[in-house]
Parts: C-alpha cells; structure tokens; sequence
C-alpha cells in the first residue's frame, strides 16, 4: 500500500505543503504501475498531467527518423516528470518509459493549475524545477555539441563513478551496469562507437576496462582530457 502523503512530500514540488493540503493533492492523486521497458507516454501525445515517481526509474527520451535514441534525462523515485506540458498546455516533449519496474501517481494537469492558484509556493517550486531542467538540457546541449564522443564517454564514465564507485588501490573504480548500447543513447552515440572509444580512452591510460569493470587511475587527468 503507498502512503501518497509521504510520497508527495519528498518530491521538490509538494515538500512545502501543510498536512492538509497534502492530504487534498493525494485524493487526486492516481496510482499506476509500469514493467520494465513499458512506455508511459510518447513525444507529441496530448499531456494529462504530470507523475511523480513512486518507487523505479523513468527515462526521457527523444528518437530520431532512423531510430536512434537520445536521453534526455533519468528520473528516479521522489522526482517528477512531464512538468513542461503542465504549464505549457502542449505536448509531451519527449517520450517516456520506464527504466525498471516502476510505480507512479499521476495528478491531472488541472490539479496542478488549481494548486498553483492556491499555493502559490507550488508554482515557485515548479520554476525551480523547470530550471534546473532547462540546466540539464543547456549541458546536454553543450556536451553533444563541442565536445567528441571520447570526452562526452570520459564525462559519463567519471560521473558514473564518482555516483556509485569506489576507491581501490588502482583508482577510482566503478562496475558498468548500462550496455554499451544503453551509453551510447546517453551520450549521442552509437553503440559500435562507444567500444571503439572505450578502447581509445585505455589505450591512452585515462582508464582500465575489465570487462564490464571500469578503472579510473587518475580523475584530475580524465577531467583535464574532458575539458573540465
């Protein structure tokens, strides 16, 4: 059974919200379920409203006409998402599917005016959010646009270790849990590049791959080399 009062309240939307008003946002608010690889919406659908994300992962996307993937961003639980047609009145802007097996509430988009009409610190939480999204995008932007897949590579396999590795006696070391694949649609790529540019970076000694095994021997080196 998901307490929805306690899952609104971690979010960065509803956190400043009192007991009651808490308690009127989660009567609306809608339970669903997704398995993994399941879609919960595509690019250029009418938006409902927005999810909040109860317990998995969900993945924004964008596809281009030959069917590569590009992410957009990964939300996990506590976050939102599809906040942008909410206020916009548009479409979705990206599709969306979930990662693993997810859970979502989702709260219909004329809730979420209501809200904001009502408390107003809803509607200052939603332009934090909103910015931090446009944030991402501007670096999304940056990274596929200045930078070669070898430093955009180096750049995730960096931030994926300094988020979930560990310090050994040969560096910072981190266990790939994505594919190839899964990295390449992550970082504007394909996934014959990636193994390509996985190879290049050892040859060079900015890391050690053992097998799905990756080894920073020298962050403040692999920094300097993206750019940082």
């Amino acid at each position: 059974m998901i307490d929805k009062i306690d899952t609104l309240s971690k979010t960065a939307l509803f956190s400043n919200l009192q007991l009651t008003e808490l308690t009127e946002l989660a009567e609306h608010a809608v339970e669903h379920s997704l398995a993994q690889g399941e879609m919960l919406f595509l690019a250029g659908e009418e938006s409902k409203g927005l999810y909040v994300i109860v317990r998995g992962a969900l993945r924004a996307f964008r596809e281009s006409l030959d069917g590569r993937e590009q992410v957009i961003h990964v939300e996990h639980a506590g976050a939102t998402i599809a906040e942008v047609p909410v206020f916009d009145d548009l479409t979705y802007p990206s599709s969306v599917v979930a990662e693993e097996p997810t859970t979502v509430l989702f709260i219909d988009k004329k809730e979420v005016r209501q809200l904001c009409l009502k408390y107003p610190q809803i509607a200052l939480a939603a332009l934090k959010v909103l910015a931090t999204r446009l944030r991402r995008c501007s670096d999304l932007v940056e990274s596929l646009s200045l930078h070669e897949v070898d430093q955009r590579l180096a750049k995730f396999l960096l931030t994926e270790a300094q988020l979930h590795g560990k310090q050994t006696s040969n560096g910072l070391t981190v266990d790939l849990v994505l594919t190839n694949q899964q990295i390449a649609s992550r970082i504007g790529s394909v996934r014959e590049v990636i193994s390509r540019a996985l190879n290049r970076l050892q040859q060079n000694g900015l890391i050690i791959v053992n097998s799905r095994q990756i080894v920073i021997p020298d962050e403040k080196v692999l920094l300097s080399y993206i750019g940082g």
